[in-house]
């Protein structure tokens, strides 16, 4: 019999495979690290959990900076992907209660709050943050509108809502 702890780790080593599939679908920005690779994270922190959702969510951003090369150095894309880990966290805990205000709510933080967080950093300031702003808007909606989508699904196919019409 397998355990839960294995049945855990083999979903989340599947989402962050279907993370590395996002972070090859790019949103052009400065930096060429936005991508389609959140959704899965944030997937996961609503049907694992914010704990695993947040390490998936951090894996997927490290991903796309490593096959983007680190172009905001490595320490950077660390601070990035823990801010991706704290995004996903609070998403699995506002998704499963009210999934509309976790969509808006993370799609703001992700979308607005992370680049501000460089506004005060030598070399990045305000011309980064307006320049990275419209690209992560666009990139983080649209992660998070597909994980709420695909959560709607699968919780309608758990509760057997979905019919075989053709």
């Amino acid at each position: 019999m397998i355990s839960q702890k294995t049945k855990m780790f083999t979903l989340m080593g599947l989402f962050v495979a279907l993370s590395a599939v996002g972070a090859l679908i790019k949103v052009p920005s400065p930096t060429g690290t936005v991508a389609l690779d959140s959704a899965p994270g944030f997937i996961a922190a609503l049907v694992l959990g914010p704990g695993p959702g947040a390490v998936v969510a951090a894996l997927g951003h490290l991903l796309t900076s490593l096959f983007s090369g680190f172009p905001m150095t490595l320490p950077l894309h660390l601070m990035v992907a823990l801010e991706m880990a704290a995004f996903a966290a609070l998403y699995g805990y506002m998704g499963r209660r009210n999934l509309a205000a976790g969509v808006v709510t993370v799609s703001v933080l992700n979308g607005i709050i992370a680049p501000a967080t460089f506004i005060p950093l030598p070399n990045y300031g305000i011309p980064f943050f307006t320049a990275m702003v419209v690209p992560l808007l666009v990139a983080s909606a649209a992660n998070v509108m597909a994980s709420a989508l695909v959560y709607k699904a699968i919780e309608g196919i758990a509760r057997g809502q979905v019919s075989d019409r053709k």
